[in-house]
């Protein structure tokens, strides 16, 4: 097996401990490399890396502009081994080859978006009370920045905190999962071939408790980027505000896909189809409850469970495959046990319910379509994380409204309709930071991100982003030269 250590101040550093672990091939159920288990010693390494990189000239005192074209130069060479990033990734969690070519395409746009940005941050000159007064903002770079990434995506959603991070002049630490590191490590070696100083980005790889909360509670961490769970998330959040550190956290999802009767039926049923089953519903974002109005519920459901169950299984590599492996055997039992858990609450099996038969060892399991469930179900309010879908009738806007915001979680929403009006009133009355009208599952570096409710805290993608990852400074220079006035009296 291949053999990864830390990346630390661009160089191979072996772990402080001297242990490595194994990482599986989802689809083969065979470990196929192992990585660097990082402690405490590795993170305060990787830290300081970070630190000296942040304060060192060769980053510091480099221009906006500069940064920029770094950025871009880093674009270029993701491009160009983007089939070895995909390839990677594919062998790590099991999705399908095809999607992660899309997803390596996609990537470099976020650092070519961000690049554009770079020189644009700036302040404002604020109106102050007396002429004499010059009030001005400054918005300056955070200094390191502690990136925890998820193993469901690991090179797109580094990519969105990695480009705005970067663009605004801060240094990085990533601590990828533990499920899925070699395409992170594939990474980052391309930011020093780019031209960033060393030490601008690090990547130390291991377990949560050994590796993620030392990052985490580093007292040079300046900020906390975090996607995951939303348990995980809340330890993150109490860890950071203990000590003041800022914190963004992209967490969990319970995403409602709502079919009004007068929508493009077969077009929803495939948007159902999409928003859960692809990436074998193994993403924050997966429309996981379905509601449709009780005038269709019949044939959209049909619909569904018909291309549910002709859905290919099977090796993600290879091109006709439709549906590849979940990412760990760990994720497979948790779903087994949903299903086991909604069967017992009531729930009826139209599709799915099971291991596939697919003659592999891998961690498969088929589309899973639950009728007869109600809204209160486990199976309807908890994060199953796979191919598992709830299906619900509702009458009236109203109440679909009711049911939709009846979860703890808010991240995002579907809505099928051709009513423009009714598609408006939707958008405004779902509780989630981002609901898709007539589409499902659409993703852009320009577009604004943000969970709602347990879902997260602050922004991700966008121009709001960049407020993450800065802070404002207020400049007060006084240009007169008159006699000190009262000491005692607050200026303005």
């Amino acid at each position: 097996m291949d053999s990864f250590d830390h990346y630390i101040g661009g160089e191979w550093t072996a772990p402080a401990g001297g242990e490595y672990f194994p990482s599986v091939n989802p689809a083969t159920a065979k470990p196929w490399y192992e990585a660097a288990r990082g402690t405490r010693a590795d993170v305060d390494r990787a830290v300081a890396a970070a630190r000296a990189a942040f304060e060192a000239p060769s980053w510091r005192d480099l221009s906006q502009t500069a940064r920029g074209r770094l950025l871009r130069r880093l674009a270029d060479k993701i491009g160009e081994h983007a089939e070895e990033l995909a390839r990677t990734e594919t062998l790590d969690n099991g999705k399908l080859l095809r999607e992660m070519r899309s997803q390596l395409a996609s990537i470099p746009e976020y650092f070519h978006y961000y690049a554009g940005y770079a020189d644009k941050i700036s302040g404002d000159v604020i109106p102050a009370a007396s002429r004499d007064i010059l009030n001005y903002t400054m918005r300056e770079p955070v200094g390191v920045v502690g990136a925890i990434t998820p193993w469901n995506s690991p090179l797109l959603l580094t990519a969105a905190k990695l480009a705005p991070a970067l663009a605004a002049g801060n240094t990085v630490v990533v601590k990828p999962s533990e499920h899925t590191s070699a395409s992170l490590l594939k990474l980052a070696p391309l930011f020093d071939a780019a031209g960033f100083p060393p030490g601008v980005v690090n990547v130390v790889t291991g377990f949560g408790a050994e590796a993620g909360a030392p990052l985490v509670e580093h007292p040079d961490v300046a900020k906390v980027t975090f996607t995951g769970s939303t348990a995980t998330g809340a330890r993150i959040a109490a860890a950071c505000g203990s000590r003041f550190v800022p914190v963004t956290l992209e967490l969990g999802g319970k995403s409602p896909n709502i079919v009004f009767a007068d929508a493009d039926l077969r077009a929803a049923a495939m948007g159902i189809i999409a928003g859960v089953f692809a990436a074998a519903g193994q993403t924050c974002i997966a429309g996981s409850r379905v509601f449709l109005q009780r005038a269709v519920y019949d044939e959209v459901l049909e619909l569904v469970c018909e291309r549910a169950g002709t859905i290919r299984i099977g090796d993600p590599l290879e091109p006709e495959t439709e549906l590849g492996p979940v990412a760990f055997a760990g994720q497979l039992d948790k779903i087994e046990e949903y299903v086991r858990i909604g069967v017992a609450e009531g729930g009826r099996l139209l599709a799915g319910g099971r291991r596939p038969e697919t003659g592999r060892d891998g961690f498969f399991y088929s589309p899973t379509v639950f009728v007869d469930t109600d809204n209160a179900m486990r199976i309807c309010q908890e994060e199953i994380f796979g191919p598992v879908v709830t299906v619900m009738p509702f009458d009236t806007e109203e109440e679909v409204v009711r049911l939709a915001n009846a979860t703890s979680y808010g991240l995002a929403a579907g809505v099928w309709t051709r009513d423009l009006a009714r598609a408006h009133r939707m958008a405004s009355a779902l509780e989630a930071g981002t609901v898709w009208v007539n589409t499902y599952r659409a993703m852009a570096p320009m577009s604004p991100r943000s969970g709602f409710k347990a879902s997260g805290l602050g922004v991700e993608h966008g121009t709001e982003v960049l407020r993450e990852y800065t802070r404002v400074k207020s400049v007060w220079i006084n240009t007169g030269e008159e006699e000190a006035r009262d000491p005692f009296v607050l200026r303005s």
